[in-house]
């Protein structure tokens, strides 16, 4: 799941200790908050647009379903979309809490030269989501590789 740390940042998650993913406004992202993420399950926290910090930061947790999200009937927020209709809201969130800071920064390159990403959506052409799933062993190599200095 990817954030601009100027925006909101692993550090941000780790003081608030719970807090809502918000502010999507992609189809294919809302499905995949509605139809793929439970409860329980693990996400890597990644900092985009982020200059030398582009990469893997931190772990979080879902601890909510997918409900309403409340910043597109809010009109001071970014993401307000007046299309949406409260009887039947257009966007998504889910509610994550902070797990833990990978012991360093697994960056975007890294993971791009990596020949068991190959098949990673965050190296696959054309892929711009927020959000996207990864396979377990995908997430374990990036835990695996943040444990190792560089």
């Amino acid at each position: 799941m990817k954030s601009e740390p100027d925006c909101y940042s692993v550090d941000d998650l780790k003081k608030d200790k719970v807090e809502h993913w918000d502010g999507t406004r992609n189809y294919q992202v809302r499905n995949m908050i509605r139809d793929d993420m439970s409860v329980g399950d693990l996400a890597l926290f990644y900092h985009s647009n982020a200059g030398k910090e582009t990469g893997c930061v931190g772990v979080m947790e879902v601890v909510s379903p997918a409900y309403p999200d409340p910043t597109q009937f809010d009109p001071k927020s970014d993401h307000l979309d007046p299309k949406s209709d409260p009887d039947n809201p257009r966007w998504l969130c889910i509610d994550i809490k902070y797990v833990a800071h990978l012991p360093r920064l697994v960056s975007l390159q890294e993971i791009k030269i990596d020949p068991k990403f190959a098949d990673m959506p965050l190296v696959q052409k054309g892929n711009r989501l927020s959000v996207f799933p990864i396979k377990k062993t995908h997430f374990d190599r990036v835990v695996k590789l943040s444990e190792k200095p560089l």
